[in-house]
């Protein structure tokens, strides 16, 4: 019975019982999403949120269920680890996110607005595309990890050199690390910038380096891409 279910819900081969309830899956996280896209609050939006809570929680103590299988052990062990895994906790902030919507949790808070991001990430657990760029990031850890730890180092060291060469010109230290993170990335939205001479070279050398450290995870991800393409030809 819990190998059927586990089909069912992890396993996507074409058993039609496994499709149907994918399919499902993916409406139900669609519908989850629509009092997002309105200012408006109706009273279906609270009658969908009460259904998709219960339908989402229903569909996590399944896969929690079939642990074991998932990981091809039956050691106690897959059960504790299951509700660990990076998808099991986007499933559950995802939970959290309705439960604020339908009971009025963190209500005006931003936290309410970053939870409810999670309905609409639950929903690439379903994409074999989502699944193939998650498998790729995941191989190409060690790398993405550095340069990430290069530019984090970078913005870091801008932000110092920008805020004490223009303190008139950034009233914080968060917004000299704002304005490093937007020169790093060369998006350069304007409304903070450097006025003087000094502080104008730092902004041409930090968007010149920007512009390599921002290539660089590009690279990485195409290269992990296309070995994963040859793979699969």
């Amino acid at each position: 019975m819990r190998k059927k279910i586990y089909e069912t819900v992890h396993v996507y081969n074409g058993n039609p019982g496994s499709i149907i309830y994918k399919y499902f899956m993916i409406l139900a996280t669609l519908v989850s999403i629509l009092p997002l896209m309105t200012k408006e609050d109706y009273s279906l939006f609270r009658h969908v949120d009460g259904l998709c809570i219960i339908i989402f929680i229903l569909d996590f103590f399944l896969r929690w269920l079939t642990a074991d299988y998932k990981f091809g052990t039956k050691k106690i062990s897959a059960f504790l680890k299951y509700p660990f895994r990076i998808i099991s906790i986007i499933d559950i902030a995802a939970i959290l996110a309705l439960m604020c919507s339908y009971f009025g949790w963190l209500e005006g808070l931003v936290a309410a607005e970053v939870f409810a991001v999670f309905r609409i990430i639950r929903i690439f657990r379903y994409s074999k595309n989502a699944r193939m760029i998650l498998d790729i990031l995941k191989k190409s850890r060690k790398p993405l990890t550095a340069v990430g730890g290069l530019a984090f180092g970078y913005i870091f060291v801008s932000a110092i050199l920008i805020f004490n060469i223009e303190p008139e010109s950034f009233n914080t230290f968060f917004d000299a690390i704002y304005w490093s993170t937007v020169s790093l990335t060369t998006v350069g939205y304007g409304d903070i910038y450097p006025v003087t001479v000094v502080g104008r070279a730092v902004a041409m050398i930090s968007s010149f380096f920007g512009i390599a450290i921002v290539a660089l995870p590009a690279g990485i991800v195409t290269a992990e891409y296309m070995n994963s393409i040859k793979k699969e030809d």
